[in-house]
């Protein structure tokens, strides 16, 4: 069975479609030419958000997670190139000792865990989320991640440029001579 024909079946189970409308959904989705079927659901409107992630925990047999303005881990998500997340539509969520969480919107995509492996050696266990969310949540990650790098080395050269005005670089004139004096490891040295 297909994953749309098994996602189509937990709907109709859930009242949120009908068995009349699911043939003609998949076969509109075929003939869309959307790579994803929980995308398409959503965008076209057939469908929100809420249902479709507990339709899609029935699907996978794990918990759903909503990814949808959750602050992720720097740490974690650091783990992993950015391009992986994105092609696998995957994203860590939290670490316990010895075993991470990682939402993915297709958690039984047997390739998952050896390229999950190949970046971290934790116990992986998977939550299910909305693919479009999930990349939107690492696109957004990446962009303040950036942000925040640009800005943190913004401050490091401020600091830097405030620790040679306050001393560590000194330019002193003595007696109408000029002199240079710096300190390094608290010795002063004076060049005349």
């Amino acid at each position: 069975m297909s994953f749309e024909a098994k996602l189509l079946t937990v709907l109709i189970k859930m009242h949120a479609i009908n068995a009349e409308d699911a043939l003609a959904l998949e076969k509109a989705f075929h003939d869309s030419g959307v790579d994803q079927f929980d995308d398409f659901l959503l965008s076209e409107g057939i469908i929100d958000e809420e249902n479709l992630l507990e339709a899609l925990s029935q699907c996978y047999q794990v918990p759903s997670f909503d990814v949808v303005g959750y602050f992720f881990e720097r740490h974690y998500v650091r783990m992993f190139p950015k391009d992986m997340l994105l092609r696998n539509r995957i994203i860590p969520l939290d670490v316990d000792e010895n075993s991470m969480v990682v939402v993915a919107s297709q958690p039984d995509n047997p390739e998952l865990l050896s390229e999950i492996g190949a970046n971290v050696s934790y116990d992986i266990q998977f939550y299910v989320g909305i693919g479009r969310d999930i990349c939107d949540a690492v696109e957004e990650f990446y962009d303040k991640s950036d942000t925040q790098d640009a800005a943190d080395e913004d401050i490091h050269e401020d600091l830097n440029e405030e620790h040679m005005l306050a001393g560590e670089f000194q330019f002193l004139e003595e007696n109408g001579e000029e002199s240079i004096s710096f300190s390094l490891d608290n010795e002063e040295e004076d060049l005349e």
